[in-house]
């Protein structure tokens, strides 16, 4: 592994298996000790330093984790292009993209395919709205099940695409979900709803949120868990791009 700055941008980067990976560098006040991490999905290595740290410390550091880091990125689930011919889940099940001027320009499923015309270079811009938007009816329909089973109301819906959680609930009551929950199995999308909806009455993780929990949920959410923790990288990396380039 070495470190080198580009010369086209000079931000650090890190080569680690002949492949070079932007390296970013955060400082924190809570912070107590340089913390690093491999972005798989971005194909970055960030580290974290507390306020007292030197950028020589981070570095060294960097390049004491080299074999960690190089196992992470080995096992990374590589990026799946939204393109025609590419396949992708919807609501759990394998569906293949087919483009076609004969199609119609709004998505349909038809046969495990996903089918759309229109112009060829803006299949991955139609497919992500076509997907966000049936996620937002999806969830709609699975925040008013869970809210009915638990007697709330209606809570606010966004949808996003964060990257560390598939779903939170604010103080203002107010639900937001990852729209790629749409591909994962439906036991899977709705364990992230009712836990969400849980937190509308209980904002921890307590004994009294876990009753609720298990109250309104009605399959067994430990199963939902495991399958998020093996597959959600792969939700992750539906559409995503490598920026780590081969190094000269």
């Amino acid at each position: 592994m070495r470190l080198f700055r580009s010369s086209r941008s000079e931000a650090l980067a890190i080569s680690l298996g002949g492949v070079s990976y932007p390296l970013q560098l955060r400082r924190s006040k809570q912070a107590r000790s340089i913390i690093v991490s491999a972005d798989t999905v971005k194909g970055v290595v960030r580290l974290t330093l507390p306020t007292y740290a030197s950028e020589h410390q981070a570095l060294r550091f960097a390049q004491s984790k080299s074999d960690w880091l190089n196992a992470r990125f080995a096992e990374a689930v590589p990026p799946v292009p939204i393109e025609d011919g590419s396949q992708i889940a919807f609501l759990g099940e394998p569906h293949i993209i087919r483009w076609s001027p004969d199609f119609a320009r709004a998505p349909l499923l038809v046969d495990g395919e996903i089918r759309l015309g229109g112009p060829a270079e803006h299949v991955e811009s139609r497919i992500l709205r076509w997907a966000k938007a049936q996620a937002r009816t999806i969830f709609a329909e699975d925040l008013q099940y869970y809210c009915t089973r638990a007697g709330f109301d209606m809570p606010r819906l966004a949808v996003g695409d964060a990257r560390r959680r598939w779903g939170s609930c604010s103080g203002n009551r107010s639900i937001r979900l990852s729209w790629r929950l749409v591909m994962a199995p439906p036991h899977v999308r709705r364990s992230v709803v009712a836990h969400e909806v849980a937190h509308l009455k209980h904002m921890d993780h307590s004994p009294r949120f876990y009753a609720l929990l298990d109250q309104i949920y009605e399959s067994d959410r430990s199963t939902a868990d495991r399958w998020l923790k093996q597959h959600g990288r792969g939700l992750h990396m539906v559409g995503a791009e490598r920026q780590s380039q081969p190094v000269d």
